[in-house]
């Protein structure tokens, strides 16, 4: 099954992919790889959430944000690729995580996006992570996630 008809048969819908924010580019291509920068968590032209981990956003909003943010990050593959069949795996995920000091559940934050890769593409999704606790991130979005992908 392709991975658009995988989207559909889990009733997800790509959004546009979000236009850069400031000086820098969604993504760029260095060989087969394909770097993504990091997406946070809108839909709609909005956050779904505020604040910080630990403190304004519970953890299943923060799995929820890094769902949206994998949404956000596919949609830029396939702005890139024209289509996300021509990714040959999903190398590593970078989840950021705004938390306060005593918040230590970031790796289980990222599971959002992980999870959503491993949905979408099957075992071509499984990749490394690292998943960070940051003071905050950019519009105050709770998570941010960056890819690494290789193309084919």
């Amino acid at each position: 099954m392709s991975v658009e008809r995988r989207l559909q048969a889990l009733g997800l819908t790509l959004p546009q992919a979000p236009a850069s924010a400031a000086a820098y580019v969604p993504f760029v291509r260095s060989g087969h790889l394909l770097f993504t920068a990091g997406q946070v968590a809108v839909r709609d032209g909005a956050l779904i959430a505020t604040g910080k981990l630990g403190a304004d956003v519970d953890l299943e909003m923060g799995q929820a944000c890094a769902r949206q943010c994998a949404l956000n990050v596919l949609a830029q593959v396939k702005a890139a690729l024209g289509e996300l069949d021509r990714v040959n795996r999903v190398v590593k995920l970078t989840v950021f995580v705004a938390s306060t000091p005593g918040f230590t559940q970031q790796h289980l934050v990222a599971n959002g996006a992980s999870e959503l890769f491993a949905e979408v593409f099957g075992d071509v999704g499984q990749h490394a992570r690292s998943a960070v606790g940051v003071p905050s991130l950019p519009t105050d979005s709770p998570v941010e996630v960056e890819a690494i992908v290789e193309v084919g």
